[in-house]
């Protein structure tokens, strides 16, 4: 039999090698054409006596198998709920059928009937329904590898393990062990697998496919450790047990810890411990398959599939870059700058293969840029992650200088300076002077608009905006910022650039903050307005926290520091006179900066006081210049405050064109400054409410806190046009 997305070799000992690669991509998935051939495979296995058992390995470098399609599961056609549970049945009653040989858990637990024996040899990452292939196997043997990762990351996208992942895994490594493996979807090295008994064997990689064809030709009859008579769960009965108690109330409540009650899966995933391991098997299975149904039938997986995994993966290969453009072969970039943002710049440059060429006004201000990636590649060697002689290739790559006349050599400039608009002035020229004339020049701002800093180039077409955020090496946003005459060849050249350093890129408008320095204001100066109103700025963290922020926004205005905020609101007062309307937090600002001294972590406290260990708490000062009222709000009017403008803000952005299609909206938000990513992002968000819900709860709330919570009247017409968004895209 021929197959399309494997192969198989069978030896003279009957052991069939089954090789799975799928052709013309990079890396295994389950996809339809997969389980297809795979299914035909075992039931020739099963029914051919010629097959005494099989070994199945991956023909790819990259990997095992990474787990399902995401494309397939997000595109699912399904019109009813029964169509809907078929199809997440789907791959695992395949692993089921090999499993036990096509028998009946009856006879394999009286022990009349077996399977022939299948063993996986993992020489590659398995994730996902990867690793449940592997799980489902009777024997694993995985390469001695330590970046080799081995995991059940579905969580992180909304989804639980449907491939058998929550019955198996648990039933291998014990409850605790394996739901926390499966809740928190952090991947494991061969050596932590081992341990917890999840593989078998762990050997040099060229041993993986002799060492699981010995143990089935040893093994000649299979069958999984719970199709065995008096099988119990590692450390006792399962749910049943009394010592079971103290794990579920414990993994309840680390699960809400970690995903603050907003993550459906989190729940799905403990329902199908509990009720799983009281049941038998395959029952257990499709209590799964039923969990794993209700998830990727509903708006939660749906949003965060379609971000964080189908569009974020579209933005990184260049879905907004113009096609007809050739690609740039971009060797050398000149840094402009060796500030914090220009060193960091530096450090992602030199990171995606290419040289760089530092430049400060001397060369103690460029040597900072050296010392800042020496910093980062002595702690990776210090820890493992890099071995000396390619720490020393990276800094190789990496060259300080004072002198314009270095760069007349590079593919591409990033502009990184100060601020100000005199000063980039100043180097685009001199920098101008000396480049070759097809040389894009990208300038790294967060507020000021390309277009004006254009007007200092002479080749305006080859002039683009790159914003980056702190900690550059750190943070996956890029926002690419074309001006008024940007040509489609500095757009290209910056998403190409971009491939290089594996951001996520969005493409946004020419307008003063961009799209995250429109959105994200607003949110912190709701939450200053709250302090200043008198809520307890306790209240305000945690209900941002509880939402599904990363931290709370008080905590990042000082990291970004009040003193940023204040300069920002002096220079807009001053920039538009008596057109200037205060957001309610001027006095707040001004009290914090100058009356009190607290500007900001970097100036020794704002918001928090900070110890020496780096710990943080709340400054008990606050209450003495911003009052408590006596009525404080509820932790849902809150968090529906702090949501609620962010929605806002998107949708203005949305509305005059900021950000050109929802996606974009979406990315950088969740990208940029932490957006709850259980939505799937603010316009996904407005989608799930309902975009006529969005308008009316909007409504009500500029209604009680003010105009600033009013909607788009773009937003009006659609909800009264009973559309959403992502359809019309």
């Amino acid at each position: 039999m021929t197959y399309e997305t494997l192969s198989v070799d069978i030896d003279s000992d009957g052991i069939a090698l089954v090789t799975i690669d799928l052709p013309g991509q990079s890396m295994n998935v389950w996809n339809e054409d997969l389980m297809k051939d795979f299914e035909a495979f075992v039931d020739d296995l099963i029914a051919n006596e010629a097959i005494k058992g099989a070994v199945i390995t991956s023909g790819k470098s990259s990997g095992f198998l990474a787990g399902a399609d995401l494309n397939m599961l997000g595109s699912s056609k399904a019109e009813t709920m029964k169509e809907a549970f078929d199809q997440a049945w789907k791959l695992n009653g395949i692993l089921r059928k090999m499993e036990t040989g096509g028998h009946s858990a009856k006879d394999l637990l009286k022990g009349s009937k077996h399977a022939k024996p299948v063993a996986c040899a993992i020489n590659g990452l398995a994730l996902g329904g990867g690793l449940e292939l592997a799980l489902a196997c009777h024997y694993r043997v995985c390469a001695d590898n330590p970046k080799l990762q081995l995991g059940l990351p579905e969580v992180q996208v909304g989804l639980l393990p449907g491939g058998g992942g929550t019955q198996r895994l648990p039933r291998l490594a014990g409850l605790q062990a394996g739901g926390m493996a499966i809740m928190m979807g952090q991947p494991m090295s061969p050596q932590a697998a081992l341990a917890q008994k999840i593989v078998d064997e762990v050997v040099p990689v060229e041993e993986v496919v002799s060492k699981a064809k010995a143990w089935v030709k040893a093994n000649p009859k299979a069958s999984a450790p719970w199709d065995k008579k008096g099988w119990k769960f590692p450390g006792g009965a399962g749910s049943m047990d009394p010592r079971a108690v103290p794990l579920y109330l414990g993994s309840s409540a680390m699960a809400l810890k970690q995903s603050k009650g907003n993550y459906e899966a989190v729940k799905a995933i403990l329902s199908c411990l509990y009720e799983g391991s009281m049941l038998p098997f395959d029952t257990a299975l499709r209590v799964e398959s039923k969990y794993f149904t209700k998830l990727i039938s509903g708006p939660q997986a749906k949003n965060m599939i379609r971000t964080l995994f189908i569009n974020k993966q579209a933005a990184e290969k260049g879905a907004a870059r113009p096609k007809d453009v050739p690609p740039t072969d971009i060797k050398t970039v000149g840094v402009l700058g060796a500030g914090l943002m220009g060193s960091g710049i530096t450090h992602v440059t030199a990171k995606g293969g290419m040289n760089v060429i530092v430049l400060d006004r001397n060369m103690e201000e460029a040597q900072k840029a050296i010392d800042y990636s020496q910093k980062i590649v002595d702690k990776n060697v210090k820890r493992g992650k890099m071995t000396q002689e390619k720490a020393d290739a990276f800094m190789a790559r990496i060259t300080p200088t004072d002198n314009y006349d270095d760069l007349k050599d590079v593919d591409l400039i990033i502009e990184a300076v100060f601020e100000r608009p005199d000063v980039k002035a100043d180097v685009i020229k001199r920098t101008e002077a000396v480049i070759g004339k097809d040389v894009v020049f990208a300038s790294n701002t967060s507020t000021l608009p390309i277009t004006g800093l254009a007007k200092n180039s002479e080749r305006p077409e080859q002039f683009i905006g790159m914003h980056f955020f702190s900690p550059v090496e750190k943070m996956p946003l890029l926002e690419i910022i074309p001006g008024e005459k940007t040509g489609d060849k500095a757009l290209a050249t910056a998403i190409d650039y971009n491939a290089k350093i594996r951001k996520t890129p969005i493409v946004v408008k020419d307008v003063r903050g961009f799209y995250t320095n429109r959105v994200f204001p607003p949110y912190a100066n709701e939450a200053m307005l709250m302090v200043a109103q008198g809520v307890k700025p306790a209240l305000i963290e945690n209900a941002a926290i509880a939402m599904g922020m990363p931290i709370g926004p008080l905590a990042v205005v000082d990291e970004t520091t009040l003193q940023l905020g204040y300069d920002i609101m002096t220079a807009t007062k001053q920039e538009m006179g008596d057109a200037y309307v205060s957001g309610g937090t001027d006095d707040l600002m001004d009290i914090m900066v100058n009356k009190i001294d607290r500007r900001g972590r970097r100036f020794g406290g704002g918001f928090y006081e900070y110890s020496e260990d780096g710990s943080k708490k709340l400054w008990p000062g606050l209450s003495e210049h911003f009052p408590l009222t006596e009525d404080q709000p509820t932790v849902e009017e809150v968090k529906q405050r702090l949501m609620y403008i962010q929605l806002i803000a998107t949708a203005q952005c949305y509305d005059e064109g900021v950000v050109s299609d929802p996606q974009s909206a979406d990315l950088g938000a969740i990208f940029g400054w932490g957006f709850a990513p259980w939505t799937g992002g603010p316009m996904s968000h407005i989608d799930t409410i309902g975009v006529d819900n969005f308008v009316r709860i909007a409504d009500q709330l500029a209604q009680e806190y003010g105009e600033r919570f009013k909607p788009p009247m773009s937003f009006r017409a659609k909800a009264d046009a009973g559309e959403r968004f992502y359809k019309a895209a």
